[in-house]
């Protein structure tokens, strides 16, 4: 679960960590800006952000969503769901524009005289490329670039806060008087940052979450998010604050940092914005075309390719000016989802762990039908039908889905060479059987029937008596097997049955 949770976190924080984070754009404007106060507003905007992303990640994987609106329609009312949806998709587009202007301003800000169109061209062409895999490669291939990008601004960052003067007066007077920002106050911006950030995450990161059926290593990926979120946060707004004169007034401050300190860096750090601005491009694009298409996925990659076409020549705009413009208003529609799925989740929260329970269970369960080193009884086959029937999920979905993961990781197991997921070997169920009860007699009829029985039998005790052994070696297999067909329980290695003291077959 912890693997499986890391992924899920570098996905979201990828998602999350985007052009304007990665550039300092984005920490200069909303907090930098304020000066000292911008630093609680860093508190304010990574407490929101994990909890939003707890929230968003576990309604995913509760809902099985493989498009937004499979969450916003069970979560809100028809006009809020509406207006969810619009602004999400209004806000997958902007962004999605933003970041090739981001790429562009990205490489001719490293490289003098390389015309903006290059960056964003190119950037065009590794989003089209990556729009032919499928989700489960979409999420590898963003949190893979997301590791880089943390050890370049934590490294980046530290290396500034140990080597500056640290004089705390100074960089506030600079900072207010001199920074520019979008909104009037700390607390405010802070708000509106992370509204921002979900609206550009939420759907991706309901996709990401919807595609996993383990709602606890959902819920963790959340949590680690948050606090990667927080501790990126901190360190480049803090960074930037006690620099902000000399990289105030540049499209990506963070570059302008680094090449401050090393030019050799500064090349480094342009690539890896670059991954940053290619990751969230993709994840905007991408989440999109799957929500517009919806009803006729065959369109997907068309719808992706004429939104990506639009994207790109709108980018043109200019990278600071979109964020200055742009954000601040996705930010006010994100501030809603917020509230609306931070609302749900807690009203919710008992629903959506004892469906979590009930899957765990049920992965058990079907794991012990495929898996042909384990036995699968009538028990479990009866209470595998509860649970389908029980959960939120349809039956055939719910055991589809439970099934893909379990096979996965049978044919992963080093164990099993020759397993086959399309022809697995025949699974056997045992049955249990109980012994039969005879009934009593009446007591005039048992009375004259022993006595007869010893008048007519009495000269066969001694050839019994030789024989009772025999019989009785004969039939101790069967009676300890318990009527079990094909195999003994008696000889089972699994350690989740155990006979509970008669012939039953029960699990622990």
């Amino acid at each position: 679960m912890i693997k499986r949770a890391l992924g899920i976190s570098m996905a979201f924080v990828g998602v999350l960590v985007g052009a304007g984070f990665a550039s300092g754009q984005e920490a200069m404007q909303y907090f930098v800006s304020f000066g000292e106060m911008g630093l609680w507003g860093v508190l304010v905007a990574a407490a929101l952000t994990t909890i939003t992303g707890i929230a968003v990640l576990q309604l995913g994987s509760y809902f099985q969503a493989n498009e937004h609106t499979a969450v916003y329609d069970r979560v809100s009312g028809p006009i809020t769901s509406k207006i969810l949806d619009i602004g999400t998709l209004v806000t997958l587009f902007s962004i999605g524009f933003v970041m090739f202007a981001g790429a562009g301003s990205n490489l001719a800000q490293q490289f003098d005289g390389l015309p903006l169109w290059v960056g964003a061209l190119l950037m065009l062409v590794l989003v089209l490329a990556t729009g032919l895999l499928d989700v489960d490669k979409v999420t590898t291939v963003i949190g893979t670039i997301t590791p880089f990008i943390i050890v370049l601004i934590v490294g980046v960052t530290g290396y500034t806060l140990l080597t500056t003067d640290l004089d705390m007066s100074a960089a506030h007077d600079y900072a207010v008087n001199n920074v520019d920002g979008p909104l009037p106050n700390w607390w405010l911006s802070a708000m509106n940052y992370t509204g921002l950030n979900i609206m550009c995450a939420v759907s991706m990161a309901i996709v990401i979450g919807g595609n996993i059926l383990d709602n606890r290593a959902v819920g963790l990926g959340g949590v680690l998010g948050g606090l990667t979120t927080l501790l990126l946060l901190a360190l480049l707004v803090t960074s930037l604050f006690f620099v902000a004169p000399e990289v105030n007034g540049t499209d990506l401050p963070v570059l302008a940092l680094i090449n401050g300190i090393n030019p050799a860096l500064g090349y480094v750090m342009t690539f890896a914005i670059y991954g940053m601005i290619f990751n969230t491009a993709v994840g905007m694009f991408y989440a999109m075309a799957k929500r517009l298409t919806r009803d006729k996925p065959q369109l997907f990659y068309t719808v992706y390719v004429i939104a990506c076409g639009i994207g790109f020549v709108l980018s043109f705009v200019g990278f600071q000016a979109l964020v200055s413009n742009v954000y601040p208003i996705l930010g006010y529609i994100g501030i809603l989802m917020i509230f609306v799925m931070s609302f749900a989740w807690i009203k919710n929260r008992g629903q959506v762990k004892t469906e979590t329970d009930r899957r765990l269970r049920a992965r058990k369960l079907i794991s012990r039908r495929l898996d042909p080193r384990k036995r699968f009884t009538k028990k479990n086959e009866r209470e595998l039908a509860a649970l389908a029937d029980a959960s939120n999920m349809d039956t055939p979905e719910f055991v589809e889905v439970v099934s893909d993961e379990v096979l996965d990781e049978l044919e992963a197991d080093a164990e099993l060479d020759d397993f086959d997921r399309e022809d697995p070997a025949p699974s056997v169920t045992y049955v249990q059987h109980t012994k039969p009860q005879v009934p009593e007699a009446d007591d005039d009829v048992a009375e004259a029937g022993a006595a007869a029985a010893n008048d007519a039998h009495a000269g066969d005790a001694i050839a019994g008596d030789a024989n009772a052994s025999d019989i009785a070696a004969a039939d101790k297999p069967a009676e300890e097997s318990g009527g079990v067909s094909n195999a003994s329980p008696a000889s089972s290695t699994d350690p989740d049955l155990d006979f509970d003291g008669t012939d039953n077959l029960t699990v622990k």
